[in-house]
């Protein structure tokens, strides 16, 4: 198979994205106001406000900062406006995000206050955009970008139809050298051994379970023995999956049946190379994908069977589902119907092929279901209180 080709940006450091965003990045909370003042002033950008970036330390604070130079230097942003509270902070991620090559400028508001940097900051913003609107698509090749893949609100019908047409466009992407990463730690509960003999060798097996293993070990020393209603979620009871190991063999579907993971991540970490790869990330969406967006996946495949909503800021999020009822009664949150499998309509190759063809679509400027309904969750993964 030839790898298909879709109209990307070329981004400086060669990355492809298929999205072409001037983002305003508040450092911390008490700066999401100035954001969002140059948000609003300034048409074609996009403020990203958030609860978190102050008084963090530790591996909670690096996560931060890799999220957030993730996100200005994720391929899909052309551009990246960085206002903080302090200038310290805000240049670290300035500077991280400029390694990328694109145009980036921060501001700090100690010592010049609201208004002062909001005009300095849309002025700047201002230039970015009319400059980010002037660049062109490329032809380039589909595996040349950056997947990710998460399922969420499932039930027995993911298992069956919509995970395993995601696994089937998975080994295809692979076979083509693309990249792409998976995640969902807790969810893999019951499934981790079928996940390790999917390491494409021993030592990503034994890293993959030293990952699994601390997060087995954080559930314990905090005494909770029975994670009712949060894993497997009211949603995912109510669709027919009774139990967390249930949930994680139709979760491991999505991997493929011939693809083997190359290596494993931290949250928020970019792949070093081509190939499927394990991120140790939270199960919750929003969290999920924010996570995955910062790594620079550029595109994300989302099974679902209840009907889960969720999007992001900066990255497409394809919707697909085998449950007729929820493609029906919550159609548009829907890119994808694939009930056909369950009825004999559809091969899973079949699937496969509707689902790679709406991958270049939207590659090429489709709006997905979230991006058309303004789903922008933006959620950061904190990992334990701040100082």
């Amino acid at each position: 198979m030839e790898a298909p080709r879709i109209m990307g940006y070329r981004r400086e450091n060669g990355r492809v994205g298929i999205r072409n965003h001037v983002v305003i990045l508040p450092v911390d909370d008490i700066s999401n106001a100035a954001a969002e003042g140059v948000g609003r002033i300034i048409q074609g950008t996009l403020a990203l406000p958030h609860a978190y970036g102050r008084l963090q330390f530790g591996e909670d604070l690096e996560l931060f900062f890799r999220t957030m130079i993730g996100f200005g230097s994720n391929p899909n942003v052309a551009a990246a406006v960085v206002i903080g509270i302090e200038p310290g902070w805000t240049d670290r991620i300035v500077q991280g995000i400029a390694k990328t090559g694109k145009p980036v400028a921060g501001f700090s508001i100690e010592r010049s206050g609201d208004l002062k940097t909001i005009a300095e900051a849309s002025r700047k913003a201002f230039e970015f955009v009319q400059w980010a609107s002037e660049l062109q698509r490329q032809e380039c090749a589909m595996n040349e970008l950056y997947v990710s893949v998460k399922c969420g609100e499932s039930d027995t019908t993911t298992g069956l139809a919509s995970c395993p047409t995601v696994g089937n466009v998975m080994d295809r992407l692979m076979a083509l050298k693309g990249t792409a990463s998976f995640g969902e730690t807790s969810e893999l509960t019951g499934g981790e051994h079928v996940v390790k003999a999917k390491a494409a060798t021993p030592e990503v097996a034994e890293q993959f379970m030293k990952i699994y293993n601390q997060y087995n070990e954080f559930i314990l020393q905090n005494k909770v023995d029975d994670l009712s209603e949060s894993q497997p979620t009211k949603g995912n009871i109510r669709g027919g999956l009774t139990t967390i190991e249930e949930k994680a063999f139709g979760n491991i579907e999505k991997l493929g049946k011939r693809t083997k993971f190359v290596g494993c991540l931290k949250p928020a970490e970019a792949p070093a190379g081509n190939g499927l790869w394990f991120m140790d990330t939270s199960s919750a969406a929003a969290e999920a994908l924010t996570l995955w967006a910062a790594s620079g996946a550029v595109l994300h495949l989302f099974p679902t069977g209840q009907g889960n909503i969720c999007g992001n800021p900066i990255m497409p999020v394809i919707k697909l589902s085998g449950n007729p009822l929820t493609c029906s009664t919550m159609r548009e949150h829907i890119d994808l119907d694939v009930s056909g499998i369950l009825t004999g309509e559809l091969t899973f190759d079949q699937a496969g092929d509707k689902l790679l063809n709406l991958m270049v679509r939207t590659a090429n400027g489709r709006l997905t279901a979230n991006e058309a309904l303004g789903h922008r969750e933006f959620v950061m993964t904190k990992l334990y209180r701040s100082a």
